[in-house]
């Protein structure tokens, strides 16, 4: 499994203007030079955050970008789903079918129930957190995904080992 660059470099962007404290948020320009990534990347990044209505233009030549909403209120999940796609989509199968129109195991298939499974387990995580709890240090955020991590297993144990989907 791997992160694509667009979703890393998105969230990026998106931590840095939610980290912005100048009014008319963060420019193309300054965001490119923050992140050391071309100015063309970052302008269809934050096209496609601001489609997705993440973030908002200000007007004027000194204008910029700026959260459309509080911080709190931005789920990491959804946002990466924006820039990337989930893991695992219903069309995987129909994707990765081999040189038949159909996967010769598309009738009783355990892999898929593996992928999943692994995206219920990301989603679960990613859905609790949100853009305000990346913004401070990566000392706290770890500490953060740490007590979900916990509590997810508590909830687990307490099912008798059985993930409620």
């Amino acid at each position: 499994m791997k992160i694509t660059s667009q979703e890393e470099y998105g969230l990026r962007v998106l931590l840095r203007i939610a980290k912005c404290r100048e009014r008319d948020g963060m420019t193309i320009q300054a965001l490119s030079f923050a992140e050391g990534l071309s100015t063309p990347y970052v302008a269809k990044l934050t096209r496609m955050l601001r489609m997705a209505g993440y973030i908002n233009s200000t007007p004027g030549n000194k204008g910029g970008y700026i959260l459309s909403r509080p911080a709190a209120q931005i789920n990491i999940n959804e946002a990466l789903k924006i820039l990337g796609g989930s893991l695992f989509e219903k069309a995987f199968c129909e994707d990765y079918s081999g040189i038949l129109k159909f996967c010769t195991n598309s009738v009783d298939c355990s892999i898929r129930s593996l992928w999943q499974m692994v995206q219920i387990t990301i989603d679960n995580l990613l859905d609790k957190i949100t853009l305000e709890d990346l913004i401070g240090s990566e000392m706290n955020a770890d500490q953060l995904i740490n007590t979900i991590i916990e509590q997810n297993i508590k909830t687990f144990m307490a099912g008798n080992g059985k993930i409620n989907t």
